[in-house]
């Protein structure tokens, strides 16, 4: 049995709301003795907090979870989680993390193929998701590809560090991160690479988010498009903005071949490794 939910805050629902009729409804599968119950869950929420910073700070990678085991879950697949290692971690039963990165490659390899590049990490603990993109970027386009990322920590909730490593003058700046939220952690970025003489700067997260005032961020004006996949719908955005900011890529073929694999004992890893066809 494959569950697919995907737990984003809609126009009508929280996502506490989501995730309680997600628990429910695993659990009472379980109640009815299905045999293998699967959560598949595109964008798997409350995992941006996956280790205490400071006293008493919660976990909610590990509460996310144990919530899942304890109603029965016997696998979980996923997209770009925040932090892998945490959740693989934090989880005992079996975990399959998809990856949005050969979505993204599909889309900018036409658009760049006469045009010099730069892949930017918003910040340090994006560097190897960027630098993983960046690799896979380079090979498709069968040229070197340079890398920068800016500077940034968190200090009783005011974000610092100005910091900025690399060259992006006279290049194609590319964002890349896994989510993007407020988009404050963008701009900071965008900000940057503009300042510094960036051609022209995209963006590319795998779960679009848009809290707060992401539509006036998104509205920058040295930002050219915010590349996103379909996990959580851009409800949130002004329509001005998803008309001009907004590119929106499908990840169903990629959750469709892994549900395929899991259901008929493949190897996963083959499915990463050959992409979406």
């Amino acid at each position: 049995m494959f569950v697919i939910q995907s737990l984003y805050s809609g126009p009508h629902d929280s996502v506490n709301d989501k995730l309680c009729r997600l628990l429910f409804f695993l659990g009472a599968l379980r109640d009815a003795s299905v045999e293998r119950v699967t959560a598949v869950v595109p964008y798997l929420c409350y995992t941006r907090e996956d280790r205490k910073t400071k006293a008493r700070d919660p976990i909610t990678t590990r509460y996310v979870a144990c919530l899942l085991e304890a109603v029965g879950v016997d696998r979980v697949v996923a997209l770009d989680v925040h932090n892998l290692a945490a959740f693989q971690n934090a989880a005992r039963c079996p975990t399959d993390h998809l990856e949005a990165q050969k979505l993204f490659i599909d889309y900018f390899v036409p658009q760049m193929q006469s045009e010099e590049v730069v892949v930017v990490s918003p910040d340090a603990g994006g560097l190897k998701r960027a630098e993983a993109f960046r690799q896979a970027f380079s090979q498709a386009l069968h040229r070197p590809i340079d890398s920068a990322f800016k500077e940034k920590y968190r200090t009783e909730g005011v974000v610092r560090g100005e910091a900025f490593f690399g060259e992006v003058a006279h290049k194609v700046a590319i964002i890349i991160d896994d989510m993007i939220s407020t988009g404050m952690t963008l701009a900071r970025a965008v900000t940057a690479c503009h300042e510094r003489g960036a051609k022209r700067i995209y963006a590319a997260a795998s779960h679009g988010i848009f809290v707060g005032d992401a539509s006036e961020v998104l509205a920058h004006p040295a930002l050219a498009k915010v590349v996103v996949t379909n996990t959580i719908p851009p409800f949130r955005l002004a329509p001005e903005v998803m008309q001009d900011k907004l590119v929106v890529l499908d990840a169903a073929a990629l959750f469709a071949k892994a549900i395929t694999c899991i259901h008929t004992g493949e190897l996963l890893v083959d499915l990463l490794d050959q992409g979406v066809a």
